[in-house]
């Protein structure tokens, strides 16, 4: 693929990353939601993760969005401001293609010179493609959840 730009997202591309995260939704578990999303939900996202100066990529050819990326807050409290959460979807149909790496690797550099110390990357298991993109971008795992208490 030729003319690929990486570039910080806007509300304008809601529609789009609203299509591709929808796709998730309906047919795996990654996104731990459950009902789709609107376009306009997307937007207000967009928005409260800018607003908390976090990055949210997307990557387009031609003018077309065909991933996102963004890194939002791990938790509230003081001491964890330098730890955020990361998250990157792609077009099911373009997964594979290095595209992810390339959008992740964007993420990374920017939360590097923010000064954020720690990514934590969430996958559901089982997902060995992206088990396999966070160690080549050299995430550790260091935990894994269960069901530990069943009510």
């Amino acid at each position: 693929m030729e003319n690929i730009l990486i570039r910080n997202a806007n509300e304008n591309d809601a529609e789009a990353i609203a299509r591709i995260y929808n796709h998730y939704i309906l047919n795996t578990v990654i996104t731990f939601e459950e009902e789709t999303v609107s376009n306009q939900e997307i937007a207000s996202r967009i928005k409260e993760i800018k607003s908390a100066s976090l990055p949210y990529l997307v990557v387009e050819q031609n003018g077309e969005v065909f991933g996102f990326a963004y890194a939002g807050k791990w938790k509230s409290r003081s001491a964890y401001r330098y730890a955020v959460e990361s998250s990157v979807y792609l077009d099911p149909g373009l997964v594979g293609e290095g595209f992810g790496s390339q959008l992740y690797v964007s993420l990374l550099d920017q939360l590097r010179e923010m000064g954020v110390h720690t990514v934590i990357g969430g996958v559901a298991l089982p997902n060995p493609a992206s088990v396999r993109l966070h160690k080549k971008l050299g995430f550790t795992k260091v935990a894994e959840f269960h069901e530990q208490l069943k009510l």
